[in-house]
């Protein structure tokens, strides 16, 4: 049992401009009123307490935010990179002002432990800092021409407005990989969050506003929407957006793929997770043990990269169920703005009722709790919305195991020779993160192989989440293929164009084509 004090978030709201209760219109700061009678409540699932509300934006207020978004990019787009980089350098640099402010808003809102919501915010920070960079690399390639008196190369243009799509787990981080990057490339954006998180958007883009007015630049350049579903088909549906990222379950990349591809635009998806661990016989118990846990319980099993199956050699299973069952017996859980604890709420009740059934066809396909799960109640968990952590013993074949399940729940499974482990890791329609623990060079690159893991991500020694922005994030199969924040992600926010330029007197053709005059 635990007492959470009431807590009080007015400095924080305070201090990220979300002054009131009732928030005006979502669509820009206060650009519009709050002409919506729809609101989002967001209540928080640490105690259950009313934030705010924010208005939900009308087909008018959207339409107001597309002009808007379309006259900011003729500006946008003619500045150059470096200078825009110099702009999202201002964004990075504000956010370190409000680091701390907006990462308790994260955990509170969302319910993340504040180390987490710190971090989310801090990613913010680093994608800006990889932007400020990039802002000066958005290279193109020189070719040599088969006709004499030729040049080849080839440019990157913007695309125009980048439409983005995130998920209430990572409220801020995913929205400013994706803006990050545009802004740089030269596109404008405009945001649907979740409307589970809803004045985390609010916040960032109250922080962004004042950037921009500092440098006399249009609010257009990033605008917020929210609503439910209809508001992503708006965005899904609409030809002046070439670009949707939508970051969520696979049931809704399907539908948004289908609407973006049906009227030839591009799509970037970040959709489900089902990862795996392999424990092979030379691990690190230590390392396999700090990995394994972090990533099964952190974000309380709400990260798309959660690790959801430990795949354990015969000969070690039973050292590694003990060393899991001591560590469960030490997890805290409780309020996520209490440093001390390792484990926060579910996002709402939902999520709960999700994390009952699966434990439930678990155990009905025949797995056994190793560590038994359930709701906790009483005084501190007045929410409805915290859980234990539970491992459930499972065959690889159970047909819960093969669907991803938003909720702190690892299923232990055995494996008795490498190309077996890898094959059950594999064997489910996910592909986003995977991990070895291993000291053996050949198990390493064996899983490391083409023949080895399917997925986007394959770690060695480390968990399948916490990946830095430095990297490409995403994964293949049902996970959508998309892939955001670094490398040369970049690319896909801009439209490539090939350019030929004939500085001779004659017009040879290519491939040797005679047409005389």
């Amino acid at each position: 049992m635990q007492t959470i004090e009431k807590i009080d978030m007015s400095a924080v709201l305070n201090e990220l401009g979300l002054k009131e209760v009732n928030f005006g219109s979502s669509s820009g700061r206060d650009s519009f009123g709050n002409t919506s009678e729809n609101l989002i409540a967001s209540y928080s699932p640490v105690d259950g307490a009313l934030i705010g509300k924010v208005s939900t934006t009308t087909k008018e207020e959207y339409e107001k935010i597309m002009s808007l978004a379309a006259d900011a990019y003729k500006t946008w787009r003619k500045m150059p990179a470096p200078k825009r980089g110099e702009i999202v350098r201002q964004y990075g640099e504000a956010l370190r002002k409000h680091k701390d402010a907006l990462g308790r808003l994260v955990s509170y809102e969302m319910g993340k432990s504040l180390q987490e919501g710190w971090g989310e915010v801090q990613e913010m920070i680093d994608i800006c800092d990889f932007a400020v960079g990039l802002s000066r690399q958005l290279y193109g390639l020189s070719m040599h021409s088969e006709r004499p008196d030729h040049r080849m190369y080839e440019q990157w243009h913007p695309l125009g407005v980048v439409g983005i799509i995130s998920a209430f787990n990572f409220p801020v981080a995913v929205w400013s990989w994706n803006s990050a990057l545009a802004w740089v490339c030269g596109d404008v954006c405009i945001w649907k969050g979740s409307e589970k998180a809803p004045l985390c958007a609010v916040a960032c883009q109250n922080i962004l506003q004042e950037v921009l007015e500092a440098n006399d630049l249009p609010e257009g350049i990033s605008c917020i929407v929210t609503g439910d579903y209809k508001v992503g088909e708006w965005m899904t549906n609409d030809t002046r957006i070439p670009l949707i990222s939508a970051t969520g379950s696979t049931r809704m990349g399907r539908i948004v793929g289908q609407a973006v591809a049906g009227r030839f635009g591009r799509s970037l998806l970040e959709l489900g997770g089902n990862n795996a661990i392999i424990v092979t016989p030379n691990a690190d118990m230590k390392v396999m043990l700090t990995a394994a846990v972090f990533g099964a319980v952190g974000t309380a099993g709400q990260r798309c990269t959660t690790t959801r199956r430990l795949i354990v050699q015969h000969g070690i299973y039973d050292k590694v169920k003990e060393l899991l069952t001591n560590a469960y017996g030490q997890l805290r859980i409780g309020n996520p703005l209490d440093t001390n604890n390792h484990v926060g709420p579910l996002i709402d009740k939902l999520a709960v009722d999700q994390y009952l059934h699966a434990i439930s066809e678990a155990k009905k396909a025949g797995g056994r709790e190793l560590v038994a799960g359930g709701v906790l109640s009483g005084t501190g968990y007045d929410s409805g919305c915290y859980v234990k952590p539970c491992i459930i013993e499972v065959d690889a074949q159970y047909d819960i195991v093969k669907h991803e399940t938003f909720a702190p729940i690892l299923y232990l499974m055995k494996y008795n020779e490498l190309d077996e482990a890898i094959e059950m890791q594999n064997d489910v329609p996910q592909g986003l993160s995977s991990a070895i623990m291993t000291d053996s060079l050949r198990e390493a690159e064996q899983f490391l192989s083409c023949a080895g893991s399917d997925c986007g991500i394959a770690n060695v020694n480390i968990g399948t989440s916490g990946a830095e922005i430095g990297g490409a994030f995403g994964g293949e199969k049902e996970t959508g293929g998309g892939r955001e924040s670094g490398s040369d992600s970049w690319k896909f926010y801009m439209r490539r164009q090939t350019n030929t330029i004939n500085y001779g007197t004659k017009v040879p053709l290519a491939q040797g084509i005679k047409f005389d005059l």
